[in-house]
C-alpha cells in the first residue's frame, strides 16, 4: 500500500507559522484545529493550513520540512503567497471539516 507524506504550514490571524510533516494530513489538522495537544499552535490559535505538500517518501518530506524551517520569514511567506495569495484555510471546504 502507498503511503503519502505531507509537509504543511498553518497559520494564525496574525500569520504566526507553524510548519510540520504528518502522514494523515486530515488527522493532524482535526487535532490542530481542536487544541488536542497543549502546544505552540494551540497556545497562538493556529489553525488555519495555507500550504502544503505532498511526496510518497518521509526522508524527502522530512528534509523539505527542515529546509522550509531553514528559511527567512519572507521566502516562507512568497511560498505561501505563489499558491494561496489570500492565505485561506485550504482545509475549510473539505469533507468532515477538517
Amino acid at each position: 500500500m502507498l503511503q503519502n507524506y505531507f509537509v504543511y504550514i498553518l497559520a494564525s490571524p496574525s500569520r504566526t507559522l507553524y510548519i510540520g510533516v504528518t502522514n494523515d494530513l486530515h488527522r493532524r489538522l482535526f487535532e490542530h484545529k481542536t487544541k488536542r495537544t497543549p502546544g505552540f499552535t494551540s497556545q497562538y490559535n493556529i489553525t488555519r493550513l495555507v500550504h502544503f505538500e505532498v511526496t510518497p517518501d518521509v526522508r524527502s518530506a522530512i528534509a523539505r520540512e527542515k529546509e522550509i524551517k531553514a528559511w527567512r520569514r519572507e521566502k516562507k511567506n512568497a511560498l505561501i503567497d505563489a499558491e494561496n495569495p489570500h492565505w485561506r484555510d485550504l482545509s475549510k471546504d473539505w469533507a468532515g471539516g477538517a
